[in-house]
């Protein structure tokens, strides 16, 4: 592609100078092509040898600065906040830390070392918060850094580090009502040390989170997060009790998606973007990304549900399906085989049921047009960082960089 790109830039080049013979009428374009091919005849060869000779040095630059162009592009969005997280990390470790024995052993489960899980939420929150490092105008509200508690770097973290104890404080929740026995390529929370604990060491996070959101002194930030809570047991309750044309339904399963996985990451997004100071605008650009972002992972998630495996995905496949859960890939197959709705509302508790549809689905475009709506999310999720204020400052660009990035490997990951 380098290579396609710098030859036409070079062929434009070199034939600029000639685009008066082609623009000239079709007898004087006759007349100037046999004066040319007369007057040159002898030296046509050394003319031709010139110009690919030139051509393809000049193709030999263009690709090396492109190639340098995009290898300066490249950014590994993880490696970026590596030594960050590593920090956030042991501080959610200590945060963690309760004075009864068994709840400690509970509450940080998943914060011990080999299974904090890939920590993609505080990574695009601590890009964020470096993209929006940007110079605030006037106008818009100023906030007082200084009156409140830390700086703003370590506010920024703190929400991060809010928003991975909610995520958390959710799977150990979810994994009980999913009767999981697997998470994160270990044996669940609630299958080691049984349901009640796995419950009250949900509820030990939610309240260190609870703590930690108060200590930053911002309504709106609070208001925000708990707003995220609220949704994730709408969420929840929603996939619970659907009536059979809200079980079919795409609109009542991209809400529901949305409460369950997007409106965590987002309004956190949101959060970073206010305790900065921004304006209503550029708040609603870092929701809109953390939004789509979300929905993509999410809709990727369902169809790796039926196509990984328990050893790439860190739990069981096909749980959704097994649990009566009907996500995209089904719903969009569905669309193609109406007679799937029949087995949808029969239940899937028959693993025949289960068989027939995979079936149906192997023969539908369910995974193809699942994969395209979280393609469209995605690129909606690049325009919103395309879309917030110019800045020349190499770490802005470059964490704006590694959020387009995210975006890329959320739609193409295997696990």
């Amino acid at each position: 592609m380098v290579f396609s790109r710098a030859l036409s830039q070079v062929s434009r080049n070199r034939l600029s100078s000639c685009r008066w013979l082609f623009s000239s009428p079709p007898h004087q374009q006759l007349h100037h092509s046999n004066h040319i091919l007369t007057s040159q005849k002898v030296l046509g060869s050394r003319v031709i040898h010139s110009w690919v000779s030139n051509a393809l040095s000049g193709i030999g630059q263009q690709i090396h600065h492109q190639s340098t162009a995009v290898a300066e592009e490249q950014v590994d969005p993880f490696s970026l906040v590596a030594d960050e997280l590593s920090l956030l990390t042991n501080r959610l470790r200590s945060m963690v830390v309760a004075e009864v024995p068994k709840l400690a052993s509970a509450a940080e489960y998943f914060f011990k070392m080999g299974v904090e899980g890939k920590r993609f939420r505080p990574t695009v929150l601590l890009l964020m918060a470096t993209a929006l490092n940007v110079q605030i105008p006037r106008s818009a509200p100023q906030v007082d850094v200084d009156s409140l508690s830390g700086d703003l770097r370590t506010r920024q973290q703190c929400i991060a580090e809010i928003t991975e104890m909610i995520h958390v404080a959710s799977l150990l929740h979810d994994d009980v009502l999913d009767d999981a026995e697997t998470r994160r390529g270990i044996g669940s929370l609630n299958f080691v040390m049984g349901n009640k604990l796995a419950v009250l060491a949900g509820d030990f996070l939610l309240s260190r989170a609870c703590v930690a959101l108060a200590s930053l002194k911002h309504t709106e930030v609070a208001s925000l997060l708990a707003t995220v809570v609220e949704h994730l047991v709408t969420g929840e309750t929603m996939q619970m009790t659907t009536s059979s044309d809200e079980r079919c339904s795409m609109d009542y399963y991209m809400q529901k998606t949305y409460y369950k996985t997007a409106s965590l990451i987002s309004n956190s997004c949101k959060a970073i973007a206010l305790l900065a100071g921004h304006t209503a605008e550029v708040s609603v650009l870092a929701f809109d990304y953390g939004k789509n972002l979300g929905l993509a992972f999410q809709l990727i998630d369902d169809v790796l549900d039926f196509t990984g495996t328990s050893a790439t995905l860190g739990k069981g496949s096909l749980s959704d399906i097994r649990h009566g859960i009907v996500t995209a890939p089904i719903l969009y197959a569905m669309e193609e085989f109406p007679q799937l709705r029949t087995l949808v509302d029969r239940g899937f508790d028959d693993p025949v049921n289960v068989e027939i549809a995979l079936d149906y689905l192997g023969r539908s475009r369910g995974i193809q047009k699942t994969r395209e709506l979280a393609r469209k999310h995605a690129s909606i999720a690049s325009v919103a960082i395309d879309s917030l204020p110019e800045s020349s400052d190499e770490e802005v660009q470059r964490s704006r960089r590694a959020l387009v990035e995210l975006t890329h490997r959320v739609i193409t990951r295997t696990k």
